[in-house]
């Protein structure tokens, strides 16, 4: 017997310690004749593992299978809303909440749960699964079989203590996945508007442009727009640049710098100085630096005139039509040897407005946009946090 270290107020009785089985049943599935004609393409639900997914409920599955499809298979039908879908081969523990009746395929040990909260039940899944993989055996692949599964020892509080925590972790949830949402569609955003707000190949205007602007985008060389800095020092932060996350303080990165590596060649970083990879500026290693700095001797830093600003650059570079320039004008027999030499880079024509205030507008709304998906990127690893933290401690 035990108690959590959180709890909600009013609950004081020590948590009682039983099996997995005294509060659900396991139930395997099966696989119709995948030959046989008359199995498929019915209106019976039929789950396979990839499935899942990180979802937290399972609402309509890919295949389905016919009457004589589920009778073909000696399983039982899951019950909605009561069953927790449980993959039980290798990639073991993914789950789902079933919500419309269904059956699986052999590669599930799903929970039809009995007296107990289902989503407390659910809340449970990472415990679940740990413990499955650490009983799990197979010469060919790891498995957990139901048996092995009813063993489980699990923790459990009277079935209202159950319901708030279930209630809580439910609610929890739901704003973790309004985040994820909302972080979903600022990236989709994202990705549609550089697509409309620069020209597509062999045009001279964008799909979207700010009011006002009219004028078509000129060509130029980026030469006529850049000239190679190679100013150096050692007693500046250190900067990197990776196709992820641009330009960014090294103190801020999980790796560690060497602390031994001599600074001499280190090259300066002007704010507003474009530095890309030049080993991978094929694959987008480039942004406009809002920092000084210093970059190691493999990047090119490359400073702009009085035409450019530099923030509408930061995304004109890594448009895919230039990526592929990139690669075509590098120098090296393989793409892990490839160089971009500043002077390839200088002979790539690009288009761009002439206006530097169109260019503002352009560069500002990007700017804004990565501000607001940054914001819900961290709030929702904020929340997935707080969740993990709570789950350690709210379960006996």
């Amino acid at each position: 017997e035990s108690v959590p270290e959180i709890r909600f107020a009013g609950f004081t009785d020590p948590w009682e310690q039983r099996e997995l089985v005294d509060i659900a049943e396991i139930v395997g599935g099966g696989t119709p004749d995948t030959n046989n004609s008359n199995y498929w393409d019915g209106d019976i639900d039929w789950y396979a593992p990839a499935e899942l997914g990180n979802n937290i409920y399972a609402e309509s599955s890919t295949r389905k299978i016919t009457q004589a499809g589920f009778d073909s298979c000696s399983t039982k039908m899951l019950p909605a809303d009561k069953t927790i879908l449980f993959t039980s081969r290798a990639g073991i523990g993914n789950t789902a909440i079933l919500r419309h009746s269904a059956c699986t395929n052999q590669g599930f040990q799903s929970l039809v749960i009995g007296d107990a909260d289902v989503y407390f039940v659910y809340s449970m899944s990472e415990r679940i699964k740990k413990w499955a993989e650490e009983k799990a055996s197979g010469s060919t692949f790891l498995e957990i079989s139901g048996r092995q599964l009813e063993t489980m020892p699990v923790n459990l509080p009277s079935l209202v203590e159950q319901q708030a925590i279930g209630s809580f972790f439910s609610h929890l949830d739901d704003l973790i996945t309004l985040h994820q949402r909302k972080y979903d569609k600022l990236v989709i955003f994202k990705k549609s508007m550089l697509e409309k707000m620069f020209p597509k190949d062999g045009e001279s205007v964008p799909e979207i442009r700010f009011a006002g602007f009219t004028d078509p985008w000129e060509q130029r060389k980026l030469g006529e727009l850049f000239e190679e800095s190679d100013e150096r020092a050692s007693d500046r932060e250190i900067l990197s640049v990776s196709v992820a996350n641009g330009i960014y303080p090294a103190s801020e990165s999980d790796r560690e710098t060497n602390p031994g590596a001599s600074l001499a060649n280190y090259k300066i970083v002007h704010f507003g100085d474009v530095v890309y990879n030049s080993m991978r500026m094929w694959q987008g290693a480039v942004d406009a630096s809002r920092y000084d700095g210093i970059v190691s001797p493999a990047y090119v830093v490359a400073r702009p005139n009085s035409e450019v600003y530099a923030r509408f650059f930061a995304r004109l570079l890594r448009q895919p039509m230039l990526l592929k320039q990139y690669q075509q004008v590098s120098q090296g027999n393989s793409k892990d040897t490839q160089v971009l030499k500043f002077d390839d880079f200088a002979s790539i024509g690009i288009s761009m407005p002439a206006s530097e205030n169109e260019q503002r507008r352009i560069g500002g709304f990007f700017d804004r946009l990565d501000s607001l998906i940054t914001l819900h990127q961290r709030k929702l690893e904020l929340l997935q946090n707080i969740k993990k933290s709570l789950l350690d401690k709210m379960f006996a």
